[in-house]
């Protein structure tokens, strides 16, 4: 594969309507290099899932804040895997009590993000993190 941004897409799963952090999140991946499509409020996972799949992302990060995380993420993530035939790395962020992680987890998500986490922490993390080879990761 040839050097090439790695892609990214954000989205908001289910009800939730607070879009102000997760916009602050594309900017700062857009500026840190990667290419970004954020989808916007009240998605379904099947909306997210068919867009992924469609843009060919290297990452989905989804954010929630209604407190419907444990059933929105990986309804997602499944999705996503039964339409895909690559590995995606998957990010999540919001309001996320400790006790759920470990359940988000092992649906698949790589890791959570709470608020006010710094940009260059999940930059750093999605670029560890991303199958070797084939991505522009210069700051």
């Amino acid at each position: 594969m040839p050097d090439r941004k790695i892609r990214v897409l954000i989205a908001k799963p289910g009800l939730d309507g607070h879009d102000r952090g997760v916009k602050v999140l594309a900017r700062g991946l857009r500026d840190a290099g990667m290419e970004v499509i954020y989808l916007g409020l009240r998605l379904t996972p099947e909306q997210i899932a068919e867009v992924a799949i469609q843009e060919d992302v290297d990452v989905v990060g989804l954010s929630c804040l209604s407190g419907a995380h444990m059933t929105l993420f990986p309804k997602t993530i499944d999705l996503i895997r039964e339409r895909g035939s690559r590995d995606i790395l998957f990010i999540g962020g919001g309001i996320i009590p400790r006790k759920d992680v470990p359940k988000i987890k092992e649906a698949g998500m790589a890791q959570t993000f709470g608020p006010g986490t710094p940009i260059e922490e999940i930059t750093r993390f999605i670029k560890e993190n991303l199958p070797e080879g084939g991505y522009d990761t210069k700051d």
